[in-house]
């Protein structure tokens, strides 16, 4: 099932999550609307405080953008990934900036400066454990998900002189100004299942 999307100014994308502490069904039926969810949106990534929930999870699929960027999918973990309770463990001091973009965002992009390489621990689906150490694509994109179960938006990366300049677009989009080519909550639809 398709989920909406909760935009700029919904107040469950600054909210903690909690760690998921079992496989359930309504937690393998979240992971599968999830995972429909980021298809259907033509999105890499997803978190849970994106549908609406607080459970520290998210969702990545690159697979879609493989030929696009030149990724070489034999050097990628099987998409679409899960990730469960994840913890950065480590982060390298070389930073990259690049473009980034996010469902809850829509229609806006900056560059992002982020670590090129970190490590993490985390669980599957099944809840069994993993440790990794990422980079390029796949470390970025981590890192934007990760940040969204600590209630971070990439806007929050920006330089405050960036910020002030969109500060116009995110308060009209806090409003409900917004729109996408997917299902977005309505503005003040903070209900968590």
């Amino acid at each position: 099932m398709i989920l909406p999307i909760h935009t700029f100014g919904s107040g469950i994308l600054r909210e903690e999550t909690v760690p998921v502490e079992e496989v359930t069904p309504e937690l393998t039926t979240l992971i599968a609307d999830m995972i429909e969810t980021m298809h259907h949106a033509d999105g890499i990534g997803l978190a849970a405080p994106q549908v609406g929930r607080r459970e520290r999870l998210f969702v990545v699929d690159l697979s879609g953008i493989f030929e696009r960027d030149e990724i070489d999918p034999a050097t990628m973990p099987d998409q679409p990934m899960v990730f469960i309770n994840p913890e950065i463990t480590w982060e390298s001091e070389e930073e990259e900036g690049f473009e980034e973009g996010c469902l809850s965002i829509p229609d806006l992009r900056d560059t992002v400066y982020r670590p090129e390489a970190i490590g993490l621990v985390y669980q599957d689906a099944e809840l069994k454990s993993h440790e990794l150490d990422l980079d390029g694509m796949l470390a970025r994109v981590v890192q934007h998900e990760y940040d969204h179960l600590e209630g971070i938006l990439f806007v929050d990366h920006l330089s405050t002189f960036r910020r002030r300049m969109l500060k116009r677009k995110l308060a009209r989009m806090a409003e409900g100004d917004v729109e996408a080519d997917y299902p977005l909550a309505p503005v003040g639809d903070d209900a968590v299942a």
